[in-house]
């Protein structure tokens, strides 16, 4: 894992495991993920899976939300024993971290500091109890702008995310404000579950920079052509 798959003057793309990484190259003293490049590591945002196996219900299943072509299984027992205790290990680092953990398995993670929201009022999917518009936003450590004017925890989404090829990716625009909210200007930001690389792009687009860990090398695909085009300067 220590040659990128994909690497540009912003974003630095890993196709491999995070838990490798997180085990052996998180310093929880100092917060610093070393990986090859050595760089402090600001923030942390990430969407990790939700652990509904493809959904259930209603017409869930031809919504096609969460069925991942992939190695893992989409469950529970994978949400409580691979993402929970990466996010419990990035959380000991005292960054500021914001994760979108899905409904169904919330309660399994590691009590935030904080909760906010993506309100989407036309529904995004179907859950047991109708349309889902609540999408939970977990932080964890410090808000950077303590002090010195902060914003609001959650955002109302009308934004619908690009159909780019996997099975649940986010609306650009709603990812770039929580980006924002978590990472200061200048800083560089950690996406242990990369998926379609929205984090990085992100990032990119904001000016900062990007780190992110990816298992399955479509994903990491996807992720590498939007991290790809250039950023447009504004006229």
């Amino acid at each position: 894992m220590t040659t990128p798959y994909y690497q540009d003057d912003s974003v630095t793309i890993f196709h491999g495991d995070c838990r490798d990484f997180i085990k052996e190259t998180v310093i929880s003293s100092s917060a610093i993920v070393r990986l090859d490049l050595n760089l402090p590591i600001d923030a942390v945002l990430t969407d990790p899976p939700y652990g509904i196996d493809g959904g259930s219900g209603g017409d869930a299943r031809d919504f096609a939300k969460g069925v991942y072509r992939a190695s893992f299984d989409d469950t529970a027992g994978y949400i409580a024993t691979v993402c929970v205790p990466v996010i419990a290990a990035l959380r000991d680092c005292e960054i500021p971290m914001a994760v979108t953990p899905g409904v169904r398995n919330l309660f399994l993670y590691p009590t935030p500091t904080d909760m906010g929201c993506f309100w989407t009022p036309a529904g995004a999917t179907h859950g047991p109890w109708g349309f889902q518009t609540f999408h939970p936003i977990l932080f964890y450590g410090r808000d950077y702008r303590a002090g010195k004017g902060a914003l609001p925890s959650g955002k109302l989404v009308t934004e619908a995310a690009e159909k780019n090829g996997h099975p649940c990716p986010k609306p650009l625009g709603a990812w770039r404000w929580l980006l924002d909210k978590v990472c200061p200007p200048g800083g560089v930001v950690f996406d242990p579950f990369v998926g379609s690389g929205t984090t990085l792009r992100a990032a990119k687009d904001l000016g900062r920079k990007a780190i992110g860990i990816e298992i399955e090398e479509r994903y990491c695909e996807i992720a590498a052509q939007r991290c790809a085009q250039e950023v447009l300067a504004l006229i």
